[in-house]
């Protein structure tokens, strides 16, 4: 009899893991059936570059059921709710599927209404956190001739933590090349301590900000985006003026989790054990990607390390075998910080980010400027649709963070 494995989204993690399973299953044994609301598949690191006129807004959207391999259903449908005890998911349309196992892979999802104020079609404000936003903002920056340009994160934890950062860095080299550089204010605002979220980050990577002239406000907690005046407020009553406000929303799971009795946090997050990647609330429910409340970053490098292992437990779980408890927390980011040049750091939950080099002794440079990365950041889109979407495997690049290579020493930071 088959057994049925159900995923619930066809994004980055959905996809991967769909297909990493399809390869561990032969057809007549495990029937997979992955469950998404639309058939666009966004390559979400290129909408940093669409208000920059780097990135084709068309070329990095694709067709969903395309990236599938062969044997896999794929249904267009929305999710209504989540039933643990029964072990079936019931649809908005009425249907249940029931599972055997089953992955939840639905993301992160922007939330403006939990900021007052937060207006995304005003004229003064703006994101890049989704397609329409990303290609909106392409038109007010290229309008934009002099002035205050804040970038402000609402809340975290957001998709891709580095991105508002390298967003100030890509508008520091945009007005640069336009000539306007010295017309405009850059200033980047932030609810943490420091402009990075790694403390090893902040002692030695912040000398960028003050190199590229960006003013950093730390510790604000937006409370309210008044559009009328052109000013951010926060909690405790500080003001941030702005001409032109990117704002990264608040960000929560998918509203279907809220209607599942114990299945997520008061953000919709799904409670996950954070190695072995399955759900709290059920032994036969996984979780990939942005949706787990584990410590580690919503980033598409986290969603292809988890694969790995995820399959694997998936298979154990229906085997009746001990899941492996080995997932690290691996997370490696590409940092573009314009002009044709980029960082990288590589961590984990245990390790903060280290120099030396990526993947081995040879490869790219970690903590450290270089075009080589830039090149690496532009190229990863083409290893996202053709390796990290199909499931295969890289030789020498696995779920754990990879030790050989990095220089450790006593001004390196390390965290529980």
């Amino acid at each position: 009899m088959k057994r049925e494995i159900v995923i619930l989204g066809g994004g980055t993690g959905g996809t991967l893991a769909a297909n990493r399973l399809r390869r561990l299953f032969p057809r007549d044994e495990a029937r997979i059936t992955v469950v998404d609301e639309d058939n666009r598949h966004i390559y979400q690191p290129g909408l940093l570059f669409v208000p920059f006129g780097l990135a084709n807004p068309g070329a990095i959207v694709r067709d969903r059921a395309a990236q599938f391999h062969g044997g896999i259903d794929f249904r267009r449908a929305s999710v209504d709710s989540v039933d643990t005890a029964a072990s079936q998911v019931r649809l908005e349309d009425g249907n249940f599927l029931p599972y055997d196992a089953l992955i939840i892979a639905t993301g992160a999802h922007l939330a403006p209404d939990e900021t007052p104020g937060l207006d995304n079609s005003a004229r003064n404000v703006g994101t890049f956190y989704n397609l329409s936003g990303s290609e909106r903002l392409r038109d007010q920056l290229a309008a934009f001739d002099g002035g205050e340009l804040v970038v402000n994160v609402v809340d975290m934890p957001i998709k891709c933590p580095v991105a508002p950062l390298e967003f100030c860095f890509l508008a520091d080299w945009y007005f640069q090349q336009r000539g306007l550089r010295d017309r405009v204010t850059i200033t980047f605002v932030t609810p943490l301590d420091g402009a990075f979220t790694k403390p090893v980050c902040n002692s030695k990577l912040s000398f960028l900000l003050q190199e590229k002239g960006i003013n950093l406000v730390t510790e604000f907690n937006t409370g309210e985006v008044e559009t009328d005046e052109g000013r951010l407020v926060s909690y405790d009553n500080r003001s941030v003026p702005f001409d032109l406000a990117v704002v990264v929303p608040v960000h929560v799971g998918a509203d279907y989790v809220g209607r599942s009795s114990g299945l997520g946090d008061e953000m919709n997050f799904v409670r996950t054990d954070k190695r072995t990647l399955r759900a709290l609330s059920a032994p036969n429910i996984f979780v990939i990607g942005d949706a787990a409340d584990i410590p580690t970053s919503k980033a598409g490098s986290v969603a292809d390390f988890e694969g790995h292992l995820l399959a694997e437990n998936v298979r154990r779980q229906l085997d009746g075998k001990p899941l492996l408890n080995t997932f690290d927390g691996h997370t490696n980011c590409f940092i573009e910080t314009g002009f044709g040049k980029a960082l990288l750091i590589d961590f984990n939950y245990d390790t903060e980010p280290l120099p030396g080099h990526y993947p081995w002794y040879i490869g790219l440079p970690l903590l450290k400027e270089s075009s080589l990365n830039h090149l690496g950041k532009r190229m990863f889109e083409q290893f996202y649709w053709h390796i990290l979407l199909p499931g295969r495997d890289v030789p020498g690049i696995g779920s754990t963070m990879p030790v050989a290579g990095k220089e450790r020493g006593p001004a390196v930071a390390k965290t529980a």
